[in-house]
């Protein structure tokens, strides 16, 4: 097994490719050791200490190091881990797949929509499907829709779009102007 590595926009998160699914579906993102306790193999990547945020998305692991890591150090222990992990053919979340896994609170919703707004939303989400999350999981993140109202989208990134230097930049140029463009009630985009 080959486990392929990509540079992602932020310098401190690294994309790990390991050639198969890792996600059957979705993203999952740690940003904590105490969350990356459901999954054993997040819980291995924490426990280098110099680990800050996992994400798993569906053909790939993004690993953010803690500043002052050094990447020369950490990637082959990073690799080292996920080889095992899937050589071992070793279960992503404790207790099993990851189908059935509750949704962190993370991802809850920080806005609720007004139910007039639902075809509004429907697009959103539709947007964020289609145009927006493709492009992002190509950098090794995620953006998970976290409400609607008055005009305003909240929307969280993951992975190595949270907290990259370009992350404001992409949500309110990229982001923005996409659903602005094809949802004209759409006034401006936050992060959630």
């Amino acid at each position: 097994m080959f486990i392929e590595t990509e540079a992602t926009p932020n310098p401190a998160s690294i994309k790990f490719l390991p050639g198969r699914q890792v996600m059957p579906a979705g993203t999952r993102d740690f940003a904590t050791p105490e969350a990356a306790e459901a999954s054993p193999l997040a819980q291995a990547l924490f426990d280098t200490g110099e680990v800050v945020n996992v994400m798993f998305g569906g053909d790939f692991v993004t690993v953010t190091a803690a500043p002052g890591a050094e990447w020369a150090q950490l990637r082959p222990q990073i690799v080292s881990i996920l080889l095992d992990h899937f050589i071992a053919e070793a279960p992503l979340f404790a207790g099993g797949d990851a189908s059935g896994f509750a949704v962190p609170p993370e991802t809850e919703l920080v806005v609720d929509a007004d139910p007039a707004d639902a075809d509004i939303v429907a697009q959103i989400n539709e947007l964020l499907d289609t145009r927006v999350r493709p492009a992002v999981a190509g950098d090794g993140g995620d953006i998970v829709y976290r409400g609607y109202r008055d005009g305003v989208v909240f929307l969280t990134m993951q992975g190595a779009c949270a907290g990259c230097p370009s992350s404001s930049a992409t949500l309110k140029h990229g982001i923005e102007g996409l659903l602005k463009h094809y949802v004209p009630e759409i006034t401006e985009v936050r992060a959630a």
